[in-house]
C-alpha cells in the first residue's frame, strides 16, 4: 500500500469515510441518458473495445468496473505523461505527467461506451480538480483518454450536457486527450481490491465507494 495513503487512514479516514460523499449527477436527465444508451462505438473487433479513464486512484476505479457485465478485463496502469514506463513511486511523485488510469476491456454488443461514460462519472467526483478527495496531485485527475473520434465525440457531447444542465453543483474539469501509450502498473497493483479487501484503505475507501456504485448499477452487474 502507498505510505501516504496508509498514514492517512490512520490519522484522519475515520472522520471523513473516503470518497463516497463525493458529487452526485445520478438523478439528473443526462445520467440516464448516458446509462441507458445502447449506441457503440464503432470497431474493427465487434466483441473487444476498449475505454481509458482517469479518475484518481486506479485501484478504486478498476473495482468499480470490474463489477459491469460486459467488461471482460481492466488494467491499472499509467497514461497521458512524457516518462516512459514509469514506476509507481515516479508517477506519485507528480512530476512524469501520468495519471493513475485504467484501461477498460469490455464487448460492445453487451455495453456501450455511454453506459461505461455513465459508470465513469459515478465512480469519482469530476468537478474536482487535479485531486479525489485526499489524494492530490494531476496524477489523479479526471480524463478521458479517447481511442478514436466518435469516442473523443460522445465524451465531449455528454461533458458539455452535464455542465449546461448543471448536474452537478459544481463543473466538470474532466479533460479530453487522444490515447497514446498506456504502461500497465506493476503486479501488485493488478485486481487490488480483491486480493487486498482487508486492508484499511480498501475498507474504509474503496468498500464505500463499491457499495454506492452498485446501488447505481444494480441492474448492471455480474
Amino acid at each position: 500500500m502507498n505510505r501516504q495513503k496508509t498514514l492517512f487512514i490512520i490519522a484522519f479516514a475515520m472522520p471523513l469515510l473516503g470518497q463516497a460523499q463525493h458529487a452526485d449527477a445520478t438523478g439528473s436527465k443526462v445520467f440516464r441518458e448516458m446509462n441507458q444508451s445502447k449506441k457503440t462505438v464503432p470497431s474493427s473487433k465487434s466483441t473487444r473495445d476498449t475505454a481509458t479513464f482517469a479518475a484518481g486512484c486506479f485501484w478504486c476505479v478498476e473495482a468499480q468496473f470490474q463489477q459491469l457485465k460486459g467488461v471482460t478485463k481492466v488494467y491499472s496502469g499509467y497514461t497521458g505523461g512524457q516518462v516512459a514506463n514509469p514506476s509507481y513511486r515516479q508517477v506519485c511523485s507528480g512530476t512524469t505527467g501520468h495519471a493513475e488510469a485504467c484501461n477498460i476491456i469490455y464487448n460492445p454488443s453487451m455495453i456501450s461506451y455511454d453506459e461505461l461514460l455513465a459508470a465513469f462519472f459515478t465512480a469519482h467526483d469530476p468537478t474536482q480538480l487535479n485531486r479525489q478527495g485526499n489524494d492530490v496531485g494531476t496524477q489523479y485527475r479526471s480524463a478521458i483518454f479517447y481511442h478514436n473520434a466518435a469516442q473523443r465525440k460522445t465524451a465531449d457531447y455528454y461533458i458539455k450536457r452535464l455542465n449546461t444542465e448543471k448536474a452537478f453543483a459544481r463543473p466538470v474539469v474532466t479533460v479530453l486527450n487522444p490515447y497514446t501509450s498506456f504502461y500497465i502498473a506493476e503486479n501488485y497493483h493488478q485486481d487490488y481490491y480483491n486480493l487486498n479487501g482487508t486492508e484499511p484503505y480498501c475498507r474504509m475507501v474503496i468498500a464505500p465507494e463499491l457499495e454506492n456504485f452498485k446501488k447505481v448499477f444494480k441492474d448492471k452487474l455480474k
